[in-house]
């Protein structure tokens, strides 16, 4: 006896590749993570927004001199850049940049997969008296938690290592003032909230 083989049809076949490939790109897609800086150094900040405005004002120098020399327009802006006082102030500036860098903490927080978000929202959920009052969460116990499960640390080669735990961070959200504890919170709630998905026209 002898078994036929159908094969499928082609446009079949080639629908099929095409949505494999567009899901192993959707599958591919990375959580949105944000970061938060902070820094106390006053003195680094200002010294940075100093640099840049001198930068400016010597990019704009040259670009006066470009004029009066008669620099071709394609070359104004190589000679801007190769400008000697341009390039004393680009030095200057990267060298504030690389103070306030040493004197800024950084942390990031990474969206949890929506699984584990409803699952820390219920582990988390509002007391009666909250719920009355239309919140989501138990304020007192779901921004440390949130903030411990979201975030994420990398040691210096961008490995991920441990990091803060739901009692670090309930310790800087007591310690900290209140609006620098709302700006905490508010780095590991906004990454959850971020929409990545345009919706389209109606």
């Amino acid at each position: 006896m002898t078994t036929t083989q159908i094969e499928p049809p082609v446009q079949a076949v080639a629908r099929d590749a095409h949505w494999r490939a567009k899901m192993a790109r959707l599958k591919a897609r990375r959580l949105p993570e944000r970061t938060v800086s902070i820094c106390d150094d006053d003195t680094a900040k200002l010294a940075v927004t100093d640099a840049q405005m001198k930068l400016a004002t010597a990019r704009a120098a040259a670009r006066v001199a470009a004029d009066g020399q008669g620099i071709d327009p394609a070359d104004r802006e190589a000679f801007t850049e190769d400008h000697p006082q341009v390039v004393i102030a680009r030095s200057v500036l990267a060298t504030a940049e690389q103070a306030l860098a040493d004197q800024t903490v950084e942390l990031t927080f990474r969206a949890l997969p929506r699984p584990a978000w409803e699952a820390l929202l219920k582990e988390h959920a509002p007391t009666e008296e909250q719920a009355d009052r239309g919140m989501e969460y138990n304020v007192l116990t779901f921004p440390a938690a949130l903030i411990a499960a979201s975030h994420v640390e990398r040691d210096a080669v961008g490995t991920e290592v441990d990091g803060m735990t739901v009692e670090d961070a309930q310790q800087l959200l007591d310690d900290w003032s209140d609006t620098d504890a709302k700006v905490l919170f508010t780095g590991a709630l906004a990454v959850n909230q971020t929409l990545r998905v345009d919706l389209g026209k109606g």
